[in-house]
């Protein structure tokens, strides 16, 4: 125990630096069987992890950094779970968040907080989320967090939140929609048009999402244009197909006439 307990101190200390690299070197000699060996222990755990958390200084250089630190620590505590789903959520959607927000939902101690499991879940299930029920739903959760790095979360979280949900929603739409009017997409974002142009604009901007707006035809296009080699390529496979579509129906004619043929003589 107390080489755990110093081990937890050099990565705090490396924090207060803001030598994050040693701390993460630090922090891969902490077996995670530690922590699950001794039930009547289970008590300690929140302080230690709390202390960390409070310790730790608030300019870490981006919320997905401050998440990745967290899980290599390997501390499996519900209030250290509670907070890397918080830092997911409001981190902006690129691959990275993507990947650690599945790997996260895989958490098996996610059972312990089955909202922030279902928070998590909403966050890549391919679904439109209504924003007013969302927040109407978690909004007793947002204002319980007090001891995130730079302190409970306010008005600016909130309106983060709010940007992240948008971001979601955008990337369904271009899940199933080649080709939608801003009027619609609007429609589904519950956003007024500018609104939804300005969002969709970031998010192009941002290299998150590929699309065109032909603005005096008030469209959005999600599909990549392709070269001249690509649309080649993409025509050759089309009417490949189609041949091997009328070969087929060929066949089946050919077989129903020599069953009809068949039937008639007997």
């Amino acid at each position: 125990m107390q080489n755990l307990l110093l081990s937890l101190s050099q990565v705090r200390l490396c924090l207060d630096r803001q030598d994050f690299v040693r701390a993460q070197i630090l922090s891969r000699k902490i077996s995670t069987r530690v922590f699950d060996a001794d039930p009547s222990k289970e008590k300690k755990k929140p302080k230690e992890g709390d202390s960390i958390v409070q310790d730790a200084p608030a300019d870490i250089p981006s919320l997905l950094e401050l998440k990745r630190v967290y899980y290599e620590l390997m501390i499996r505590y519900v209030i250290i779970l509670r907070k890397i789903c918080w830092y997911l959520v409001l981190a902006p959607h690129d691959p990275m968040q993507s990947s650690l927000l599945n790997a996260t939902l895989e958490d098996k101690n996610l059972s312990e907080i089955p909202n922030f499991r279902l928070l998590l879940k909403q966050l890549v299930t391919m679904e439109v989320i209504q924003w007013t029920s969302l927040w109407e739903f978690f909004k007793e959760e947002y204002e319980k967090e007090k001891d995130l790095l730079g302190g409970a979360l306010g008005a600016k979280a909130s309106e983060d939140l709010r940007l992240r949900i948008i971001e979601h929603n955008i990337l369904v739409v271009s899940k199933y929609y080649a080709r939608v009017t801003l009027e619609r997409l609007a429609d589904l974002l519950c956003l007024t048009l500018q609104e939804a142009e300005k969002h969709l604009s970031d998010m192009v901007n941002s290299k998150s999402l590929v699309a065109k707006i032909d603005r005096p035809m008030g469209v959005v296009s999600f599909r990549t244009t392709q070269d001249s080699n690509g649309t080649l390529n993409s025509w050759a496979t089309s009417l490949e197909k189609l041949l091997d579509l009328v070969e087929k129906s060929c066949h089946e004619i050919h077989k129903e006439t020599m069953i009809h043929k068949t039937a008639l003589k007997v």
